[in-house]
């Protein structure tokens, strides 16, 4: 490995779930051009549709996707080849997004299926334990065949606390819950946001001006957020995620560094739209196409947009013009099977 090399590892769906993946794939990140190369396999595992590290140990976690959900950490040699840890039973179906709490001692994962988010300690290693609790979400929404239930499809953990968001498709909201450091348990949830019924929240970020801003997969909208005084955040604005007359699933968000532009990954006409932020509106300035179909997960990366689109078995680079924030597509498409999530290895870890 050279000094400036950086490495990206890729989830997938596997055969399980309808994909041509086989498991954790390795890319290779030029920094200076952007430029991708495909290194290959380094863990067969089923359906690891979401990846996560730990905060200061070489622990790389993935979901299971699976009706019978599982989570599965590995073990990340200096060469970037993984050496499976552990795995453990989540308790729901289809696990889609995980998460490590900000001291490293807990590891957190939504259910997408049954609506409930579990709680699993990890040990001095970064190995997970049997889950310490499984939080059921409550409620539903008018759309009959998307949100008879409740869907948990991300938790964001706080930065400096024990606060854990948990965006619920199936239910319009948000969730705020507190996890007990000792115990490993969440607190009775209650609503963060409260969306408009038949939202369907997938993916939030917070900026770096205190705003939450979070993404409907049902209504092709992004809203903005903001605390008012009480428990429950107020909405600023909402815009449509594209331009596009058809059907419009927006499944990530992500914002540039310096927090001048928001960028939101578009299924159905499969683009990445860009905003300008203010810190109270969101302005589209652009919508590119991103190459590819089904355009599942996003990552910047220096000045440059990965794009994982899951249909066409691909991932497009993006250059962002540093003025505009545009990105302009660099190059062919790197071939990867049914991708569904890329994740930077930061390899500056500080064992404790």
């Amino acid at each position: 490995m050279g000094s400036s090399d950086e490495y990206v590892f890729v989830g997938c769906y596997t055969g399980d779930k309808g994909g041509e993946g086989d498991g954790i794939t390795l890319l290779r990140r030029d920094p200076a051009t952007g430029d991708l190369i495909r290194l290959g396999l380094v863990a067969r595992t089923p359906s690891p549709s979401f990846l996560a590290q730990h905060p200061t140990l070489p622990v790389l976690y993935a979901v299971n996707e699976l009706d019978q959900g599982s989570v599965s950490a590995f073990t990340v040699a200096p060469d970037c080849s993984l050496i499976p840890l552990a795995v453990r039973p989540t308790g729901g179906s289809d696990p889609c997004h995980l998460a490590v709490t900000a001291d490293g001692r807990h590891l957190v994962v939504a259910n997408y299926a049954s609506g409930s988010v579990s709680v699993h300690p990890l040990d001095a290693e970064g190995a997970p334990g049997e889950r310490s609790d499984l939080l059921t979400l409550t409620g539903g929404g008018p759309d009959a065949e998307r949100q008879a239930g409740p869907h948990a499809h991300q938790v964001v953990p706080e930065s400096n606390g024990a606060e854990v968001l948990i965006s619920d498709l199936g239910s319009d909201r948000v969730w705020r819950s507190r996890l007990d450091p000792n115990s490993g348990r969440l607190s009775l949830p209650e609503p963060a946001v409260e969306a408009k019924p038949g939202t369907g929240p997938r993916h939030m970020l917070h900026s770096a001006d205190g705003a939450l801003l979070l993404v409907g997969e049902l209504t092709g909208s992004l809203t903005w957020y903001r605390p008012a005084g009480g428990p429950t955040l107020e909405s600023w604005g909402e815009t449509p995620s594209s331009t596009s007359s058809g059907a419009v699933y927006p499944s990530e968000i992500t914002m540039g560094r310096d927090g001048r532009f928001v960028y939101v990954a578009n299924r159905g006409p499969d683009t990445v739209s860009v905003f300008s932020w203010d810190g109270e509106q969101a302005t589209l300035v652009a919508e590119v196409p991103t190459g590819g179909v089904w355009p599942r997960h996003m990552v910047l990366l220096g000045d440059h947009l990965y794009v994982t689109n899951q249909r066409s078995h691909s991932v497009t680079v993006f250059r962002i013009d540093p003025d505009t924030g545009i990105p302009g597509i660099q190059g062919e498409p790197t071939g990867e099977p049914t991708p569904t999530c890329l994740h930077r290895w930061n390899s500056v870890v500080i064992r404790p």
